[in-house]
């Protein structure tokens, strides 16, 4: 940069400094640091760091240092304000403008921009609502839930309100991504993410019908006012793209961005800057007063377990031959005996048909003729709802866990330990709020310490992630899990440490709310301080979850793994027993008997005391 080019620049933010000025009383460097300006930029101050914008995209700055420097970018957007003959820089950013107008610069004209006036004619917000789809275990980015916006028209009622709008956001992934590099790049920020506006009805048909899972809809309490301001921000956003990451600025982070912006003293980011768990931040906005209590909408599955549960064996068999094609007047049945069939008939079909990807020409069809013969029956259908569950999402435990331990081992002496867990829920914690049979623990630690006082790594799971869904006559469905990370195994002369990867894949039955068992084919690739090279096996994991009170809970497991290249002993096996009890949402306590049999036999009795939060 030339000397010339230096002076003008000193100029030119002398001038526009000394201009602004005239406007405000307020000094531009202070209101640059303001947490209201810095949350319209998206700004984050990193402890001993400079200030950087989560957005990633140079047209959301005037300024070029706009992404690091907030004072750059509040004279630049004073500077385009100020220029601004045809109103497109105002419009780019009504809030901005807005917000300054209003607390600094009140001799700025009124606000018109024609185009956000229509776009805002279009949705004719009343009120907002926070919208909570249950986890997905078979898509990594949805593994913990989702959350997104739906904005409330003014005529809206509980019918019409699926051709309201959805504002959500998500990231953009490249379609030609396998699974894996889907995931690794996820966690690592390489797709872009963006909001969109949709109908509603979209994304209750991918949720519910597509995927289903169970949605939590919560109205938000903000007033007209806080409203139009999370409105005019969500215009800005149209030239906002971030970084995508699915731990940490994913959906449920960027929507706490977008709604902070309600209220100048609203800040909803801070507490998750490492990781933003969707439950988690669900409970930060009813933390804040923020939620009132929740509509639940039963997902497609919910919906047909829940009709079978109210008929006989005979009946689901008949709805099973008109789901398959049998003709109605094949039965013999009478209107109040069809009804209750006909209509589970349409619900297995519909499901499977989501489910299974079936051919749109070969289903569609059939829907259309049971929903026909439905219609011919004036007779009001006689299924309950699908009950709301007893806990929802904002009223389950925290998805990080704290804990004290004690070990005593049947050869070695006795530990006291330490344990903590980054996230979420396992099948042993208080089930209420998450959904049952599925297990995700990231980074579940434990430290033990000695007589001697010395410290051992006993454990570090990277992921424990485990998925039981039920097979029964409704469902075909398959049972996985997956774990990767350190234990301690016992030899001849102590607990050797071992890095291991298993996974395992079958079959569950049972209801998983009450009693569930499970087999899995299995195998298992170790290394590690007890065994000399990289050892494979192949075998089973099966065990029983009993569900024996609201806050008790009984598990047996086993493993048996024949080890192909062991010399000395070529089987492998675990069998545990544990008891959890839920002392609180927020406290449990485990005891666990455990019995190793690898290079040496060990018998093993824990106990455990967890603080969620």
């Amino acid at each position: 940069m030339g000397f010339y080019s230096i002076m003008r620049g000193i100029l030119l933010s002398s001038c526009l400094l000394f201009s602004c000025l005239a406007y405000s009383t307020t000094p531009t460097l202070e209101i640059a640091h303001h947490p209201y300006w810095l949350k319209l930029g998206h700004y984050n101050q990193p402890f001993l760091s400079m200030y950087e914008s989560e957005v990633d995209s140079s047209e959301f700055f005037f300024s070029e240092v706009g992404k690091t420097d907030p004072h750059a970018e509040l004279l630049a957007t004073i500077a385009a304000f100020k220029s601004d003959d045809d109103n497109q820089a105002k419009c780019r950013f009504p809030a901005r403008y807005n917000w300054l107008k209003e607390h600094f610069f009140t001799n700025w004209p009124a606000l018109s921009c024609p185009e956000f006036e229509t776009w805002q004619q279009l949705i004719n917000p009343k009120g907002m609502t926070l919208v909570f789809p249950t986890a997905f275990m078979n898509d990594p980015s949805s593994m913990f839930g989702h959350t997104l916006l739906r904005i409330d028209a003014k005529d809206q009622t509980r019918s019409r309100e699926l051709i309201a709008f959805a504002v959500n956001f998500a990231a953009e992934p490249d379609v030609t991504d396998n699974a894996a590099l889907y995931a690794l790049k996820g966690i690592i920020g390489q797709y872009p993410g963006k909001f969109t506006l949709m109908p509603y009805y979209r994304k209750v048909r991918e949720y519910n019908d597509l995927e289903s899972r169970d949605i939590w809809e919560y109205k938000l309490s903000l007033s007209d006012q806080e409203i139009q301001r999370v409105l005019l921000h969500l215009w800005e956003m149209q030239w906002a793209t971030f970084d995508y990451f699915f731990v940490d600025e994913n959906c449920s982070y960027q929507l706490l961005a977008l709604l902070q912006l309600a209220r100048d003293d609203l800040s909803l980011t801070a507490p998750f800057s490492s990781h933003a768990i969707p439950s988690d931040t669900v409970a930060a906005l009813k933390q804040h007063g923020l939620l009132q209590p929740p509509r639940y909408r039963a997902a497609s599955g919910t919906k047909l377990i829940n009709y079978e549960s109210q008929l006989t064996e005979q009946q689901v068999y008949l709805a099973r031959l008109l789901r398959d094609g049998v003709a109605l007047d094949e039965l013999s049945l009478t209107p109040e005996q069809a009804v209750p069939i006909l209509e589970m008939a349409y619900e297995w079909l519909n499901y499977q048909y989501y489910d299974q990807g079936l051919a749109r020409d070969a289903i569609a069809p059939r829907l259309t003729k049971l929903l026909h013969q439905r219609s011919q029956f004036h007779v009001v259908s006689p299924f309950k709802p699908a009950p709301k569950p007893r806990v929802s999402p904002d009223n389950g435990h925290g998805s990080s866990r704290v804990g004290v331990i004690f070990n005593d081992y049947e050869h070695t002496a006795s530990r006291f330990g330490l344990t903590y867990r980054v996230a979420y829920h396992d099948l042993l914690d208080n089930p209420g709020g998450f959904i049952p049979g599925a297990q995700i623990s990231f980074f579940d630690l434990e430290v033990n310490q000695d007589s001697n006082e010395n410290l051992h790594l006993e454990r570090l799971l990277l992921i424990d992630a485990m998925s039981l869904a039920p097979d029964n006559g409704l469902f075909n469905s398959w049972s996985w899990n997956v774990r990767a990370g350190f234990d301690r195994q016992p030899t001849q002369t102590k607990r050797e440490g071992r890095l291991f990867l298993q996974g395992g894949y079958g079959k569950s039955f049972g209801d998983a709310s009450h009693l569930q068992s499970y087999l899995l084919g299995s195998s298992v690739v170790q290394s590690g301080d007890l065994i000399d090279s990289v050892s494979f096996g192949l075998g089973s994991e099966a065990g029983v979850i009993w569900q024996v009170t609201d806050s008790q809970k009984l598990a047996l497991s086993g493993q048996a793994f024949w080890l192909m290249n062991e010399p000395s002993v070529d089987y492998q096996l675990t069998f545990s027993a544990h008891w959890q009890i839920a002392l609180a949402q927020n406290w449990g306590l485990r005891s666990s008997a455990i019995y190793q049999d690898w290079q040496r036999s060990e018998q093993q009795f824990k106990l455990q005391l967890f603080h969620y939060f």
